[in-house]
């Protein structure tokens, strides 16, 4: 039966595990708990093809428990029960070492049937995910779980897997190919930190070529065409992207936006982009600039009439304007220091002189008091507007840009 080659050559040594250094080094905790030789029930979070399954299966062969996979996106309950079922027998001497591969597609009650068994150390669990353990995994399974982040694998050690497959894949045939110079490194940025996808590639480039051939550099650029691309609609790649995009606008570096705002459109993402951006107008440029709300406005419409590919110049164009505006979130706090007040209770009364004008009828005491600002100088008036309870509040601070200062020295003037 076929076998791919990147489960035909996994590590069987942490040693030889590409990456992770942070926690496989020679001082991580994990590489330590490993050669303590007591596992206790981990999670391992990180993207596909970062080392997560054999790392477990590097674990399972240093333990004297006997090993059972599962993955979630096929077994249910019944698969969970005939685990259970072996425990306390000869099948199972010194307990089970489970390792249940996409644990987010299992609901609570498939989580939580693991528990009694988890609690009393019959069942050591290892659960992998691509996705948040803390969105996707009960707390009831976290708090009794050790969590370790795998990250994407650098360029530099994916060469390093990619050049082991090749002399792997040579070794097996009469006539090896030659590599031109470039293929190594090239499957390895190409393929998104993703080790298995980086040999897959090279699997292919094998298949593919006759014996005592060459592999070329214009194969490898066809064979791992688009396939850095790591993302994921409703995944932690797809907020990661976003994320950046935003943080990046606000940390005015137009260079970074325009490197997420690429990936987002070659994911084909062009609603999350042009919500993004709209919501930076506001919240990171706000006051400083106020027409960078009708500008990216105006890109956002022009970008969703035209679609992608078009649709990319007028959002690039918002993005190098939000990068590049003064930057003020004073109205972002101002409405979040009024919310605060608000869910605090603080909405009992209104200014009798604020009250709508029904509100002057028989059986009040005296008239409603409202100063009409229009009729006074410069058409201000001083009259108080909050409630009574938050008459002293403050909650805009004008910012240090020359609009909102503008906006101080005029108002102070007036009202001095």
């Amino acid at each position: 039966m076929y076998k791919p080659l990147a489960d035909q050559i996994r590590p069987d040594s942490l040693d030889d595990v590409v990456g992770q250094r942070h926690i496989l080094g020679e001082k991580g905790m994990l590489r330590r708990i490993v050669e303590s030789g007591q596992i206790p029930n981990m999670i391992f979070y990180g993207p596909s093809g970062t080392g997560k399954t054999t790392v477990a299966r590097i674990i399972a062969q240093r333990t004297n428990r006997t090993l059972r996979k599962l993955n979630a996106t096929t077994a249910g309950i019944a698969d969970i029960k005939n685990i259970i079922e072996e425990l306390d027998t000869f099948l199972t001497p010194g307990g089970v070492l489970l390792y249940l591969d996409e644990i987010q597609y299992f609901n609570k009650k498939q989580q939580q049937s693991l528990l009694e068994f988890i609690e009393d150390g019959r069942i050591t669990l290892i659960a992998s995910t691509t996705e948040n353990p803390y969105f996707c995994v009960f707390n009831a399974i976290l708090s009794r779980s050790t969590v370790f982040e795998f990250k994407a694998i650098s360029a530099e050690d994916t060469a390093i897997a990619v050049q082991r497959a090749i002399d792997i894949m040579n070794s097996r045939r009469e006539k090896p190919l030659s590599v031109e110079d470039g293929v190594v490194k090239r499957i390895a940025s190409a393929c998104g930190g993703d080790v298995r996808k980086s040999v897959n590639a090279v699997e292919l480039l094998f298949s593919a070529a006759p014996d005592g051939g060459s592999i070329s550099l214009e194969d490898a650029l066809a064979i791992s065409q688009r396939s850095a691309m790591r993302y994921d609609r409703e995944g932690d790649e797809h907020f990661d992207n976003l994320s950046a995009l935003m943080k990046s606008l606000r940390g005015s570096d137009a260079d970074a936006a325009l490197h997420y705002l690429a990936r987002l459109l070659e994911a084909g993402d062009l609603v999350g982009v042009c919500r993004r951006l709209l919501c930076s107008a506001s919240e990171d440029i706000g006051l400083a600039y106020p027409m960078a709300v009708p500008i990216v406005k105006a890109c956002v419409d022009s970008a969703l009439q035209l679609g992608i590919p078009e649709g990319r110049l007028p959002l690039a164009e918002a993005v190098i304007l939000l990068a590049n505006s003064p930057k003020s979130n004073s109205a972002c706090m101002a409405i979040d220091a009024a919310i605060a007040d608000v869910r605090a209770g603080h909405v009992r009364s209104f200014p009798r002189e604020l009250q709508n004008v029904h509100a002057d009828g028989a059986g009040f005491e005296r008239e409603q008091g409202y100063k009409y600002p229009h009729n006074y100088p410069h058409h201000w008036v001083r009259q108080q507007y909050l409630p009574d309870d938050l008459k002293n509040a403050r909650y805009y601070q004008y910012g240090d840009n020359k609009n909102e200062q503008a906006f101080k020295r005029y108002w102070e003037e007036i009202k001095k």
